[in-house]
């Protein structure tokens, strides 16, 4: 009986394949992570029972792969004008035209690339004693330049559901701290400037909020994303900050006008 044992050169061989092998997927696929901050801040006007208007105002920042820093670079901005109309208790519609600046941040792979986009969205509400479940379904028109200095249209879906909870009440009202957690699934169109894969990314979002009062609240969130490219996995974790106002304006005018009119009662007795 005869055994074989691999010479010098096959092992050798063997090692350098493993080698090329291992390379060439750590410089073709290899996985970046930033560390990100994005602020919202969010106008709301309630029109009447069934419609509101809202209007968005957002920036991010990031980290670059030589600097931790997630005040870098600023990232984007952008600005959102919304309508909702609510058709029961359960189901609340919304359109929303918005406008994105996306900078030329050649450090984490992103070039100058401004973008109109147009959503259609339904969120069913699941309410229940205690805590609130919703699923958002949003279908989004994105009009963004490409590489080539020309435009693409995108067509994106997005999939998300979402936990509600108050804390140290049954209702969200003044005072109330709640916790939120989301998770959120992208599919999209293939095209130059995104990419040809069918799935984008996903969001995954947890937190806490508080009401200062019924007009005024604030969220606070740690999000983690993760986008699978062709070069390799990209993972953004960002601390995010979102600040609402309700009907702001009318209510700081209604505050002017009662003091004025308080004012002028007490000067007159």
């Amino acid at each position: 009986m005869h055994s074989y044992l691999p010479s010098n050169i096959s092992i050798k061989k063997s090692l350098l394949l493993v080698f090329i092998t291992t390379y060439s997927s750590f410089c073709y696929g290899q996985d970046t992570a930033y560390n990100q901050f994005w602020s919202e801040v969010q106008f709301t006007k309630t029109i009447n029972e069934k419609w509101s208007a809202e209007l968005d105002i957002a920036n991010s920042y990031s980290s670059t792969e030589s600097s931790s820093n997630i005040f870098e670079n600023n990232v984007q901005k952008s600005f959102r004008l919304w309508g909702h109309y609510y058709l029961n208790p359960r189901w609340k519609t919304s359109a929303f035209l918005a406008y994105f600046d996306n900078k030329d941040v050649p450090e984490i792979g992103q070039f100058k690339s401004p973008e109109w986009r147009f959503a259609l969205q339904g969120i069913y509400y699941f309410h229940k004693v205690g805590y609130t479940l919703s699923t958002r379904s949003r279908l989004e028109i994105r009009h963004i330049r490409n590489e080539d200095q020309e435009y693409e249209n995108v067509f994106r879906y997005r999939q998300q559901i979402k936990y509600l909870k108050p804390i140290n009440s049954k209702v969200l009202r003044k005072g109330v701290i709640y916790g939120i957690t989301s998770d959120e699934l992208f599919f999209k169109s293939g095209t130059k400037v995104t990419g040809e894969s069918f799935f984008d990314r996903n969001r995954f979002n947890i937190g806490a909020g508080y009401l200062f009062s019924d007009d005024i609240q604030l969220e606070v969130t740690y999000v983690n994303e993760i986008l699978p490219r062709n070069k390799g996995t990209q993972t953004v974790n960002a601390a995010s900050l979102t600040l609402t106002f309700n009907n702001l304006f009318e209510n700081v005018k209604n505050k002017v006008f009662h003091k004025e009119t308080s004012k002028t009662t007490t000067e007159d007795e």
